[in-house]
């Protein structure tokens, strides 16, 4: 049956473009995806169409509504997202998230979980010594441990951050590579760069390298360390290797806390080497004070582009499986 559904914005939009998109590209996405037609009459938007479609676009609509209310902005991704909560009556779980800052960054922006995988893979971070943070490109994975990183340095929960990742790509033997160890690695090392960044600033992040309190390094460093009072984070850990894995978490120290991020479709070893990441996370599951979240292509942050290449590429590889 055919319905007609309003939903006030006048009060609580201070733009109506933020709300519409560019063009109105906000609505005709949703009406596009839902087969529904929305109309402006007054401050009020009109939804019409089948019962279940119709309520699903107006949930969507007051939930963004109530997005924009709390200050934040909204993007073809953030609507997409949202339309899928709102299919499964749990649109009002992003609005939710949006109470919970986990750090600001040097520019004076909040930082916090956009997704409800974000979320559990925060709250995993808070409770658990170890976390263990499987998916794809785009999910956060990285951005969001460092940002629990500088908020437990800040609060003087740990004294010093340790941030790492295999040089695989260099097979870890960096000798061919131009100019000093520094210069050798960073190109490994930039995406942890670029997070620190954005957390402390070029000039906090400087001061703090001084002192000691932060330390970027390839993984091969590690051996033969224990890591206290530390909050360490092992970064594209698909590229490691079984004994690497094991060399990494028996670095952990007393009041220190690990997170180990990767994707275990992008993996660069040797073909018959067994990633360290995907072995770690049958070795471990069920031990305690150790969580496994694995996020999926429905938490992907960055363009919305990124999910349906991601969704994609996991259609073919699922097709592939059925052919063998």
């Amino acid at each position: 049956m055919a319905a007609e559904i309003s939903v006030k914005y006048f009060d609580r939009v201070t733009s109506v473009t933020e709300l519409f998109g560019t063009l109105d590209a906000n609505l005709r996405q949703i009406e596009n995806q839902l087969r529904v037609r929305i109309t402006d009459r007054n401050g009020e938007l009109n939804v019409s169409g089948e019962d279940a479609q119709a309520e699903i676009a107006a949930r969507t609509l007051s939930a963004l509504i109530d997005i924009l209310a709390k200050g934040e902005t909204i993007d073809e991704g953030t609507v997409s997202y949202v339309m899928g909560l709102a299919g499964k009556g749990e649109e009002g779980a992003v609005v939710g998230l949006l109470s919970d800052i986990v750090a600001i960054t040097a520019k004076g922006k909040p930082v916090r979980a956009k997704t409800t995988g974000q979320s559990k893979y925060l709250k995993a971070i808070q409770k658990n010594t170890v976390t263990l943070a499987i998916g794809p490109a785009g999910t956060g994975k990285t951005y969001l441990a460092v940002a629990m990183a500088v908020k437990a340095f800040k609060n003087r929960e740990v004294s010093r951050i340790v941030l790492t990742r295999p040089a695989v790509e260099a097979g870890e033997r960096l000798g061919f590579l131009p100019g000093d160890l520094q210069s050798k690695v960073d190109p490994y090392l930039r995406p942890l760069y670029d997070a620190l960044f954005d957390m402390l600033g070029a000039e906090g992040y400087a001061r703090q390298l001084e002192k000691g309190a932060i330390e970027v390094a390839p993984l091969a460093y590690m051996r033969g360390r224990t890591l206290d009072d530390s909050f360490i984070i092992l970064d594209e850990a698909q590229n490691t290797s079984r004994e690497q894995m094991k060399m990494f978490l028996t670095r952990l120290g007393l009041g220190s806390k690990i997170v180990i991020t990767g994707d275990i479709t992008q993996i660069d070893l040797p073909t018959d080497k067994v990633s360290g990441l995907k072995d770690a996370m049958r070795v471990l599951e069920g031990v305690p004070d150790i969580a496994i979240c694995r996020l999926t292509a429905q938490d992907v942050v960055r363009h919305v582009l990124v999910q349906r290449i991601i969704e994609a590429y996991e259609r073919r590889e699922a097709e592939i499986k059925k052919k063998k």
